[in-house]
């Protein structure tokens, strides 16, 4: 029940774990407000990106 509450307030806050994955991992890499927000929309499909495209310096 306690797990189902927290997945419930997490849901409704509008803020995932993936979304805030990719805006940190987008800023990091292209330091833009603008391509973060993007990343921060494709939120799983941008994480996966980055990890599948990593530079030497990002390892």
């Amino acid at each position: 029940m306690i797990i189902a509450e927290v997945t419930s307030q997490t849901t409704n806050a509008g803020i995932g774990l993936g979304s805030i994955l990719a805006v940190t991992l987008s800023w990091h890499r292209n330091r833009s407000i603008r391509l973060a927000i993007l990343a921060g929309i494709f939120s799983w499909i941008y994480v996966i990106y980055f990890a599948l495209t990593r530079l030497p310096n990002e390892r």
